[in-house]
């Protein structure tokens, strides 16, 4: 998979705020980097914890649920783009469905 705002994931990764999920957030990349799904199904057959929101959008959890990514997925062309990271906290304060990059 190719990974779409990685820059802008890693610079969460370097905020004091969200730095605690650095490591959670490095494996994330590695494992989606060499990951291919080709259906909502089959990541969520690989990836128990993940939560399917829609045919292209789910919702990672990261560091023992502690934060959460939303991507957008693109199985055909292979092609995962961040959308939206945070505390599980300020997640509960987003709408999964509507949130867009930037948000």
């Amino acid at each position: 998979m190719r990974i779409i705002k990685e820059k802008t994931l890693r610079l969460y990764m370097s905020q004091r705020r969200y730095s605690p999920a650095r490591i959670s957030l490095e494996a994330w990349i590695y494992l989606v980097r060499y990951s291919y799904w080709k259906s909502p199904a089959e990541l969520k057959i690989r990836l128990r914890t993940v939560r399917i929101i829609s045919s292209s959008r789910a919702v990672f959890n990261i560091k023992g649920n502690q934060y959460r990514l939303v991507v957008d997925i693109n199985y055909r062309h292979q092609v995962v783009d961040i959308i939206w990271f945070g505390t599980h906290e300020e997640y509960d304060n987003v709408d999964v469905m509507k949130v867009r990059y930037g948000d």
